[in-house]
């Protein structure tokens, strides 16, 4: 790393989505200036090879900037389309029978192909079939191995290869497909620092995606099916994060079921110590206009207000009109809401019981201790970064400083709140883990004369998961003329 760098002001993580609108080195530089903390690559959109030129951008940008800066790849996951119709569309009219079926014919207003297995082993009567995004329900009647006879309850235009969900079955179908397994391969040669699983029905889909990922990232588990939530808490101990896809949870749900749920997830995943991201239609009308509605600005409040670790934008900085107005206006409502004298009593509505553990003991003490004292910072000095997730689970008042050796540690804490992360060699004793405690905040612009900080390590050094040592320190005034050009 070139130079020291002040963290972002507000404790909310930013996530972009890079795409069409964005993709280019210096877009994403003037993203990363317009508060973008992490960046996401879609998996679903382009090819491999024109995400290598993506992702050796923002590892420039994690050079000349000094920042360890955080990649998270999307991947696409299975995706349940009807076949073609011989007229390319048709009309559905309400009350209408409709049959999907193993026919490979193409289809009429009558019936249409059902290329998926999955979805008539699954099959049962009552449940609804959701088309293009939700904006057609038909019914199922009967089921059998190769034929779905439907009722149309809302009808209209049907054309080809339209999407289907289907809200009301848990399918025998695996999380990750071939192209899944593909980008996966090519995500961990690239070394990115999250990979985001989609299509998440049950904790067993985790399991393939943890064994290929082979612990050179972690493992983001996205809920947006409704099967998801009936084991939620059993998927999030399984995972490393965890996003709330609003998107399709809207579309297999009723829309005024995703509000309370987004607080649950929030909650389940704050409570379990995994950091958590809220995501999509954020911004929504920043795709086309360079202002949100006064709704959109509620919504991302809402978020922040609930203690979200990470808010992310999608085609609002991938694909759209106004990619670094919509990063300066998430930046800035985050930054609004975390000023509101109000904003730390309502993160702190969620219980974050600390384990019986030395480690969650001494993390939730840091944060006491840092507000009774008033210290300016919390230095966490950690390998694995297991220590830095349980203090940002706290949600103190002051910023957190993750010194580690390890590079892929300090990128992957970009979606922890609260957490500014430098790569740093490590300390041996405890003498040189106080001076460079005092020595990097000041660095970083978190400390000065006469502040305390609290440090936060394991002894012996160098022994992941072993944190044991929680220290006040003081910066005395001699301090602050002295630090600089001393070795990181």
């Amino acid at each position: 790393m070139t130079q020291a760098v002040s963290p972002r002001s507000r404790k909310v993580r930013v996530l972009a989505t890079l795409g069409p609108a964005s993709n280019s080195p210096e877009m994403i530089e003037r993203l990363f200036d317009a508060g973008a903390d992490a960046f996401r690559v879609n998996m679903s959109h382009g090819d491999q090879e024109s995400k290598v030129p993506v992702i050796q951008a923002i590892r420039m940008l994690e050079k000349t900037r000094g920042r360890p800066t955080t990649i998270l790849a999307d991947l696409q996951g299975p995706k349940l389309r009807v076949g073609k119709f011989a007229e390319g569309k048709v009309l559905l009219e309400t009350g209408s029978e409709f049959v999907l079926d193993r026919d490979a014919t193409p289809g009429d207003a009558t019936r249409v192909q059902l290329p998926h297995r999955e979805i008539f082993e699954a099959a049962h009567a009552d449940a609804r079939l959701l088309l293009d995004d939700g904006k057609m329900v038909l019914r199922l009647l009967s089921a059998s191995p190769d034929r779905l006879v439907t009722r149309v309850e809302v009808g209209g235009y049907l054309s080809n290869s339209k999407g289907l969900n289907v809200p009301d079955m848990v399918l025998p179908l695996a999380a990750l497909t071939e192209k899944d397994r593909s980008d996966l391969a090519f995500a961990v040669d690239q070394n990115v620092d999250w990979i985001a699983l989609s299509f998440v029905q049950r904790p067993e889909d985790l399991m393939e995606a943890r064994r290929l990922i082979g612990g050179k990232a972690a493992l983001l588990a996205k809920i947006e099916k409704p099967s998801a939530i009936t084991r939620l808490e059993e998927i999030v101990e399984q995972c490393d994060g965890v996003m709330v896809a609003r998107g399709d949870l809207g579309v297999e749900l009723p829309p005024q079921s995703v509000p309370p749920l987004q607080k649950r997830i929030v909650e389940t995943a704050r409570r379990l110590g995994r950091p958590v991201i809220v995501a999509t239609q954020m911004l929504e009308s920043m795709i086309e206009s360079p202002s949100p509605t006064r709704a959109e600005v509620s919504d991302v409040a809402t978020a922040v207000y609930d203690g979200a670790d990470a808010i992310m934008l999608s085609a609002e900085s991938a694909a759209g009109k106004w990619p670094i107005e919509s990063v300066t206006m998430m930046d800035s409502i985050a930054d609004a809401v975390e000023r509101d004298p109000a904003h730390g009593d309502r993160v702190h509505f969620t219980v974050t019981k600390p384990d019986p553990t030395t480690a969650d003991a001494l993390a939730e003490s840091a944060k006491n201790i840092a507000c009774t004292v008033s210290a300016a910072a919390i230095v966490c000095f950690t390998s694995s970064g297991s220590t830095a997730r349980r203090i940002a689970r706290e949600r103190p008042t002051v910023p957190i400083l993750v010194l580690t050796p390890r590079l892929e540690t300090a990128r992957r804490a970009g979606l922890l709140w609260g957490t500014h992360a430098v790569n740093t060699r490590d300390v041996g004793s405890f003498e040189e883990m106080v001076a460079k405690a005092k020595r990097m905040a000041l660095r970083h612009n978190l400390a000065g004369a006469g502040d305390r900080i609290i440090v936060t390590a394991g002894v012996p050094f160098g022994t992941p998961g072993s944190t044991n040592v929680l220290h006040v320190v003081t910066i005395v005034g001699d301090e602050l003329k002295n630090y600089e050009g001393r070795e990181a």
